[in-house]
C-alpha cells in the first residue's frame, strides 16, 4: 500500500511538471496552429542557463534569468523565423517543419556545451526528504505540485480574465474570424510563444531535479512526454492538456512501480507507455478528453 501511495505522488509531482510543458504545446497551437516541435530544446536551454549562473547569481536569480532568456528567444523565434508580417493560418504545417529545423540547431549546440556532464541547478530542496504520513516524498516533489499549481493557477487566469486570453481564446476557435474582428493576432502568438517558453524553462527545474540525478542534454527529449499529453487532452484544451499531464505522469509512475509484474510487455515498456495510453484514448475519443469537433461549412 505505502508503495502505491508513493507511486501516485510521484505521478502526481511528474503530471504536474508535464503540464507546464504540455500547456506550452497547447497555447501555441491555439495563437498559430503550430505544432512547436522545438520546445524540448527550449526547455533545456532554460535549465542550462540556471545550472550555469546559479553559483554566480543566486538559484533563484539563475532561474529568473533562464525564464526570461528562454521566453525571449521563444519570442524571437516567433517574429524572426517563423513570420514575417501578419500569420497565415494556412502556412502553420511549414513554420512546423521550420520548428524542427529550430530545434536541431539548439540542440546541437546544447549538446555540445553540456557534453557528458550532469549539471546541478543548485535547487534549494536538494535531496532532502519529507514524510507525508506512510510515505517518504522527496521535497523537491512537493515544489513541483506546488510551484507546477501556482503556474497553472496564473495561466488559466490569464485565460480568463485578461484581454490577451479573451484574444487567445477567439484566435482558437477561428484565426481569420478573430484577425476581422480586430484581434492583433501577431502580438497574441508572440505573446503566446513566450508564455510557452518561460513554462519550458520553469519546467526543466523540476525536471533535473533530485531524484533525477541533474541536467543532461538528453533531458530535453523528456517534453516529448508532454506531447502525447497534450494530444491527449485536445491539443486546444488548456484544461484537457493539465488532465492528459496527469494521466500520462500517473501512468508512467505505476508503470516505473510495478515494472517487475509488466515484465512481458518488456523492459522498455515504461518509455512507451505515454504513448499507448494516448493511442488508446484516441481510439474512443479521436478529438481527445475534452477536445471538441470542428464544424465545417459545406
Amino acid at each position: 500500500m505505502t508503495g502505491l501511495l508513493d507511486d501516485l505522488l510521484g505521478g502526481l509531482a511528474l503530471g504536474a511538471v508535464y503540464a507546464l510543458v504540455a500547456l506550452g504545446f497547447v497555447v501555441i497551437f491555439k495563437a498559430s496552429g503550430v505544432l512547436n516541435f522545438a520546445h524540448g530544446s527550449l526547455l533545456l536551454l532554460g535549465g542550462y542557463l540556471t545550472a550555469v549562473l546559479h553559483d554566480d547569481i543566486g538559484f533563484a536569480g539563475a532561474l529568473a534569468v533562464g525564464v526570461l532568456a528562454t521566453a525571449l528567444l521563444a519570442g524571437v523565434i516567433d517574429r524572426l523565423l517563423l513570420r514575417r508580417g501578419d500569420p497565415d493560418p494556412h502556412t502553420a504545417h511549414v513554420q512546423t517543419i521550420v520548428t524542427i529545423g529550430v530545434d536541431i540547431v539548439l540542440l546541437t549546440d546544447l549538446s555540445r556545451r553540456i557534453g557528458g556532464d550532469l549539471l546541478v541547478l543548485g535547487d534549494p530542496w536538494g535531496d532532502a526528504v519529507t514524510r507525508v504520513g506512510p510515505v517518504t516524498v522527496a521535497d523537491s516533489r512537493l515544489a513541483a505540485i506546488a510551484v507546477s499549481a501556482g503556474a497553472i493557477a496564473v495561466v488559466f487566469g490569464l485565460f480568463r480574465y485578461t484581454r490577451w486570453g479573451l484574444s487567445l481564446r477567439a484566435a482558437g476557435e477561428d484565426l481569420e474570424a478573430a484577425a476581422l474582428m480586430g484581434v492583433r493576432l501577431s502580438r497574441v502568438r508572440t505573446h503566446a510563444w513566450c508564455l510557452a517558453g518561460a513554462l519550458a524553462a520553469l519546467a526543466a527545474v523540476f525536471l533535473a531535479a533530485f531524484p533525477a540525478p541533474g541536467l543532461e542534454r538528453t533531458t530535453g527529449q523528456i517534453a516529448l512526454k508532454a506531447f502525447p499529453a497534450a494530444i491527449l487532452g485536445g491539443m486546444a484544451s488548456p484544461a484537457g492538456a493539465l488532465a492528459g499531464s496527469l494521466l500520462i505522469g500517473l501512468t508512467e509512475a505505476l508503470v516505473a512501480g510495478h515494472q517487475s509484474e509488466l515484465r512481458l510487455l518488456g523492459e522498455g515498456f515504461g518509455d512507451v507507455a505515454p504513448y499507448a495510453v494516448m493511442v488508446l484514448v484516441l481510439l474512443v475519443r479521436p478529438t481527445g478528453l475534452l477536445g471538441t469537433k470542428g464544424a465545417a461549412r459545406v
